[in-house]
């Protein structure tokens, strides 16, 4: 009886035992390009969409520093979530979700927002004292702003708001008019003591400002916007009766 011949067998072992081993030019974990949307690294996708207006380590940007231990403190988990899904309308904050035309998941948004609770909370850094609230909570008043803002406000910005020699004009109206009243509340609260503003508990030894005061400063402040643009469809949700609801930037 004829025997078949092995060779084809020994060949086809051959051939598997070669796709075992590491062939030269056979590429590496690292070699692969990895998609854009399987990004989950909170650093790099913060350096690829938020450090260009926020600052490398979320302060000393033109956007207010997201980066703030205090900021962080009283901002909630979805107001973030929402802030970069959605934007700020009216605003240079675009929405970066791909759910409204960005390039980010929603995972890669979490991430985004838990990298910023990791890389720069501070449980303590109210120090037991509890902050005014994120958003106002009542209607401002402007007349009572202008009495706040010369108490609180006036030895570094002028008693109109027009600027010192410390700082530059706070009513200027380029700037009121990229700004929504939730921008300038936050700004109030926080400070940017990247640029050594203080904070609420700050600007007057002793006396931190009430959630009212802040309140009634925005107010003013927003007194002071160009008609233009108070009366765009995209201020009337933060501007009408001079109240101060999530908007704008952070």
């Amino acid at each position: 009886m004829k025997t078949r011949c092995a060779l084809p067998t020994l060949a086809f072992a051959a051939l598997l035992g070669l796709t075992a081993c590491d062939l030269p030019g056979k590429p590496t974990p690292a070699d692969i390009v990895q998609r854009p949307t399987d990004i989950l690294d909170p650093v790099v996708l913060y350096k690829q969409n938020c450090a260009g207006c926020h600052g490398a380590d979320g302060k000393l940007g033109p956007a207010p520093p997201i980066g703030d231990p205090v900021y962080l403190a009283i901002v909630d988990d979805e107001t973030l979530r929402n802030t970069i899904s959605k934007g700020r309308p009216g605003t240079a904050m675009s929405a970066f979700a791909q759910s409204e035309g960005g390039m980010l998941t929603s995972k890669q948004v979490d991430a985004i927002v838990q990298g910023m609770r990791q890389r720069w909370g501070q449980p303590n850094v109210l120090q037991g004292g509890t902050a005014p609230p994120y958003a106002a909570k009542a209607p401002g008043n402007s007349q009572r702003g202008a009495a706040a803002f010369a108490t609180f406000c006036a030895s570094c910005h002028g008693a109109s708001g027009k600027g010192t020699a410390k700082v530059g004009s706070i009513v200027n109206p380029y700037y009121l008019s990229l700004i929504t009243d939730q921008g300038l509340r936050t700004i109030v609260i926080v400070g940017r003591p990247d640029f050594n503003a203080p904070d609420w508990r700050s600007n007057v030894t002793g006396h931190p400002m009430t959630d009212q005061e802040i309140t009634d400063v925005v107010a003013w402040l927003a007194a002071q916007r160009p008609a233009s643009a108070a009366t765009a469809p995209t201020r009337n949700a933060s501007s009408a009766a001079t109240t101060s609801s999530p908007g704008g930037q952070p």
